[in-house]
């Protein structure tokens, strides 16, 4: 384990060239999973856990690590598959999602490979609503699915799109200011989607950096006015194809769109992305996922540029 964690220290730098590191795992068959390593704390065989009475069944339990307690979660469990053996067993994937910290259960590391996400492609739409996949790649010729690891957590935890004071954005509602959403977790979209509409501001979803820069394309290309069409991005940083520091450089990069507010809108944290939103020029980055404070930060933005 520490051999792989040392790659993820030297590798986090691919991040903002539309490169990713994925960490390959097991969850009890021969089907390999992946995860961003970027996303990843590090990994270690099970410590001992305490079982929690109240917990969600899919939680084994809680561990302490360096004096934090987290929450282990079966993942098997909690994507629909066969609960993992023995605890001890297993191994312990440590993660920060959304400003929280968890350890996932998985049977078996494998190791990391570098992908660029043109390499990584959106699952098929067939799949529907109860499937946790929110990517697939090809690795050593076998397929491994990236898992939509946002609606693991919104499911155990219940995140709340609700804002606690929609009255203060009323007078939004006559603004009609519509947003384009960007995010590849359709739980994400959603969340997005549902707390903008609080606000009375009209949504277009797409699924990735790719399918976000055709429709902007597309509302332009026979000379209409952005404006016309949209008023602000909304994006995610993670994404299969194209992800968003390459969607917002694309954007920067064309006299027709440059003028369009970004805001990034991801699971990744910490000072790194701040950097990273300066580089690209995006307007702002907000951690995933706050329903006030992406009001708020919205709000913001549009008054900064005089839209509303």
């Amino acid at each position: 384990m520490a051999g792989i964690m040392a790659e993820v220290d030297q590798r986090t730098n691919l991040v903002g060239e539309n490169r990713m590191e994925l960490l390959l795992f097991r969850l009890g068959t021969r089907q390999r999973f992946g995860i961003n390593v970027f996303k990843v704390r590090e990994v270690i065989q099970c410590p001992g856990l305490t079982r929690m009475v109240s917990a969600d069944p899919n939680v084994r339990g809680v561990a302490n690590l360096r004096g934090q307690t987290i929450s282990v979660i079966d993942l098997a469990q909690a994507i629909g598959m066969r609960p993992l053996p023995e605890a001890a067993e297993c191994f312990v994937i440590v993660t920060e999602y959304n400003r929280s910290v968890q350890g996932f259960l998985v049977s078996g590391v494998d190791r990391i490979v570098n992908l660029n996400w043109k390499e990584i492609h959106s699952p098929s739409r067939g799949l529907g609503r109860y499937n946790y996949m929110t990517a697939v790649t090809e690795v050593d010729g076998e397929l491994v699915e990236i898992i939509d690891v946002e609606k693991v957590l919104a499911e155990l935890t219940g995140v709340t799109t609700d804002l606690s004071e929609p009255e203060d954005y009323a007078e939004l509602t006559e603004q009609r200011i519509r947003v384009l959403v960007v995010d590849d977790s359709s739980v994400a979209r959603n969340q997005i989607k549902r707390t903008l509409e609080q606000m009375g501001m009209e949504c277009t979803l797409a699924a990735n950096g790719r399918e976000g820069l055709e429709i902007l394309r597309g509302w332009v290309a026979e000379g209409d006015a952005l404006r016309d069409h949209v008023d602000i991005l909304i994006s995610d940083v993670e994404m299969p194809e194209m992800d968003g520091y390459t969607l917002t450089t694309a954007v920067r990069d064309d006299e027709r769109l440059k003028s369009l507010p970004v805001l990034l809108h991801t699971s990744l944290s910490g000072v790194f992305n701040k950097n990273m939103v300066e580089k690209v020029g995006a307007d702002r980055f907000v951690p995933k996922f706050n329903a006030d404070e992406l009001a708020r930060e919205v709000n913001d933005l549009l008054e900064s540029k005089g839209l509303v």
